[in-house]
């Protein structure tokens, strides 16, 4: 505990490993042997103060999930389901078994009942410790009492640890804990040791006067502004104080190794193979994106209403080959095509990939997998939805524009289109993962939208010669390459111009 800024949540950062910035120095000591954040993740929970979950898995496959990854290869598959369910009795969300997480704010489960699933998430892990930030942050009275209660539950199991920062307690939580570290602002430490029964150490230390609620006396008494009225500094007073020895000497003990005991360590990183973290994000990934009921319709509905208005804009134009003009017009039906569904689907999946992200840092941050197979996951998931919408949408064009009905045409117009489909998207997700959120994503994106339109090949059929590197760069001008060459080189019919169809096509991409 502490005022703001006394470094309560840095303090608690650093010694779970989660602190990415600013410069830490000093030694952090496992029973005496020197910490490797690889190993404690393996062994520690982090719940955060803000409860990142997947929305569209229920809270029975979030912990299922959790306990997939987290828990030793050697625990089979009964004994995580049973352990899943005795988490679930333990933190009370058995009724919630089947509902769906959702989205904070919007739907699914209630402030109190995220807090919850966020603890449960890290005890299907079975971790040795615990640190929680905030748990109570942004609760009421009474949810924060459920939290407290599922806490005090956590720790009565009597096999781990739980670490907390708390702001500005009632006396029933204050009452929940064991012991008590007070900073004040700068970091310094004020006290240090048990609380007692009903907070009796706490009060006897800060003379602590009677009907007053001791988390809210120390805070008030150990303020700048106390300290300069009473004429006292509290962090010189704990270091002369009999319990600050006593810290001293339990610490000088417990940091040296016990003899004849061994320094943590496991195998591998991970706890799951490779390929059962490939298996185990494809299962949420699967889950995530098929419940998305929105995210699907406007995948698969666009593809519908994009290809009937193009099919009748560019009705049997395909046959039609007897001038430039022609083969120009149905060169634009593939290019209006490409453009309109492919940067769909990449703006329809970023606030998708955005929403993953950050389960994403936090699942990687607890060691449930590396970064390549959640990538694998997501690249995979996206397979059926291009290939859906390339079937949809090309059998409508296909048949709506007459071109010819002959296995290999129209195969290689479902390549070029899926492939193209497929490349647009992986694009829409990879600005998500280079940018700080999906909003942000969306800008970039136009930026590079709007190069593959300049330098396709339609809209502007010459460029200058130092500027032709873009054209062999840009995407789009292969994909109307394939497209315009598939349907149309190998068609021998003379133009306006004396030249074949065939040549034609050969000399403009040339």
């Amino acid at each position: 505990m502490g005022v703001s800024g006394a470094g309560k949540t840095t303090l608690m950062d650093v010694l779970a490993g989660r602190k990415t910035c600013g410069y830490t120095e000093g030694t952090i000591t496992i029973s005496g042997y020197p910490k490797k954040q690889e190993t404690f993740a393996r062994i520690a929970g982090y719940c955060e103060q803000t409860d990142i979950h997947s929305p569209y898995v229920t809270v029975y496959e979030s912990l299922q999930y959790s306990a997939w990854l987290r828990l030793p290869p050697e625990v089979d598959n009964s004994t995580k389901k049973m352990f899943v369910e005795e988490v679930m009795e333990l933190v009370e969300l058995t009724p919630l078994k089947g509902a769906l997480v959702g989205l904070p704010g919007v739907d699914g489960l209630s402030t109190e009942q995220r807090k919850r699933l966020t603890i449960a998430v890290e005890l299907v892990a079975n971790p040795s410790i615990i640190f929680m930030d905030e748990p109570t942050s942004g609760l009421d009275a009474r949810a924060a009492a459920i939290v407290m209660r599922t806490v005090r539950n956590t720790v009565d199991t009597g096999i781990r640890t739980v670490v907390c920062t708390i702001h500005q307690p009632s006396i029933d939580i204050f009452d929940a804990f064991d012991e008590l570290i007070l900073l004040k602002s700068g970091g310094e430490e004020i006290y240090v040791g048990p609380l007692g029964h009903q907070s009796s150490d706490l009060i006897e230390y800060f003379e602590i006067k009677d009907g007053y609620n001791p988390a809210t006396w120390m805070l008030d008494v150990t303020s700048k502004g106390q300290e300069e009225a009473l004429g006292v500094k509290f962090a010189e007073v704990s270091k002369k104080s009999e319990l600050y020895r006593k810290n001293k000497e339990s610490i000088e003990a417990i940091s040296k190794p016990i003899p004849g005991s061994q320094d943590l360590q496991f195998a591998t990183q991970y706890s799951q193979s490779f390929f059962t973290q490939c298996i185990a994000c494809l299962w949420k990934q699967h889950w995530s994106c098929w419940r998305n009921t929105n995210y699907s319709a406007i995948r698969i509905l666009f593809a519908i209403f994009t290809g009937l208005p193009f099919g009748t804009i560019f009705w049997n134009v395909g046959p039609v080959r007897g001038t430039k003009q022609n083969l120009f017009d149905s060169m634009g039906s593939m290019y209006a095509g490409v453009i309109f569904l492919g940067i769909q689907s990449a703006s329809s999946v970023q606030p998708v990939v955005g929403v993953e992200r950050t389960v994403f840092y936090r699942e990687r941050a607890a060691g449930m997998y590396s970064a390549i197979p959640y990538a694998i996951g997501q690249v995979l998931i996206e397979l059926p939805y291009g290939f859906i919408q390339t079937i949809l949408y090309g059998v409508i064009v296909y048949a709506m524009l007459g071109f010819e009905w002959t296995a290999a045409k129209f195969f290689w117009y479902i390549f070029f289109i899926y492939f193209t489909l497929l490349y647009v998207t992986f694009y829409g997700m990879m600005t998500v993962a280079v940018t700080p959120n999906h909003n942000i994503a969306a800008v970039f994106s136009t930026f590079f939208y709007g190069l593959w339109n300049l330098f396709s090949g339609f809209i502007i059929p010459r460029i200058p010669v130092w500027w032709k590197w873009c054209y062999y760069t840009c995407p789009i001008s292969w994909t109307l390459y394939g497209l315009l060459g598939s349907q149309f080189g190998d068609i021998e019919e003379k133009l306006e111009t004396g030249e074949t169809v065939a040549q034609f096509i050969k000399s403009y991409f040339e």
